[in-house]
């Protein structure tokens, strides 16, 4: 399910109720692992103190104007009758902007996402203007308070992560990136370490766009175009039904920020520099 997105402390989100689905039977620990490259390993951050999972919230701000726009495509598993009976939870109008507009992204995907959309994973995974980076399989929140969305146990949050990547590799996303953006944005000193293992860099950010269930894509686009600063990572969604001036949220901003001198990246890009 999309967030209702503001600033809040902790990097926490005010979201949605989600009915999200029920996590996968436990199985053994192993590595949480993004589908094989075999270009080169992109960049993550160092274990942070006590070697806990790394959060990355924005790059640079003196190496020159680079944003990074990110796109997080929200879907649960209880969501796929609401699909079937003509509910959009994906958005190939504002992938197709992008593409237009020659904008790299960096998409945040759910497992559950990727499984009702397959062939749209597959071709944003395939296409290099884009990557493809964690955004949980079942959208449970990483937190016991995360206003009250259901909670995945610290046992099981690894677990979430990898039936993730595995529903990328089925869809046939080639590249899923080791990024990791946790649901509703709340996280914890337990959820770092629960998902220390996975090798992850957790993704947040330092724009929040507003643009989950807004009508006023005019009152978006200035929220967006206020906050940016070099090095920002500017969180969007890419879900149809519960973001619909998404699309035209990027068509304002995109000539605007270029227009201020801005060049648009993705995450990797600001991690590595």
């Amino acid at each position: 399910m999309i967030t209702l997105v503001r600033r809040v402390t902790a990097s926490c989100l005010l979201g949605a109720a989600l009915t999200a689905c029920a996590a996968a039977p436990h199985q053994a620990a192993r590595p949480a692992r993004p589908a094989p490259s075999a270009t080169t390993a992109p960049p993550t951050l160092a274990p942070g103190p006590g070697g806990l999972t790394p959060v990355f919230t924005n790059g640079s701000r003196s190496r020159g104007r680079t944003v990074a726009l990110t796109f997080d495509a929200d879907m649960t598993a209880d969501q796929g009758a609401r699909a079937a009976a003509g509910e959009h939870f994906d958005n190939p109008g504002l992938i197709s902007a992008l593409r237009a507009l020659k904008v790299p992204a960096t998409v945040f995907m759910t497992g559950r996402w990727a499984e009702e959309y397959p062939d749209q994973a597959r071709s944003i995974g395939r296409d290099p203007l884009f990557e493809v980076a964690n955004h949980s399989y079942s959208h449970y929140a990483f937190t016991g308070d995360c206003y009250g969305l259901p909670t995945v146990s610290a046992d099981r949050m690894r677990e979430d992560v990898e039936r993730a990547y595995a529903a990328f590799r089925k869809a046939g996303v080639p590249d899923a990136r080791p990024y990791f953006r946790f649901p509703g944005g709340c996280y914890d000193r337990r959820a770092l370490k629960a998902l220390t293992p996975a090798g992850v860099t957790a993704v947040q950010w330092d724009v929040v766009s507003g643009d989950a269930f807004a009508t006023d894509a005019g009152a978006v686009s200035r929220q967006v175009l206020e906050g940016v600063r070099p090095g920002s990572v500017v969180v969007l969604h890419c879900t149809r039904s519960a973001a619909p001036t998404t699309e035209r949220v990027v068509r304002a901003v995109v000539p605007e920020l270029r227009a201020r001198g801005y060049r648009f990246v993705r995450v990797s890009e600001l991690i590595g520099s």
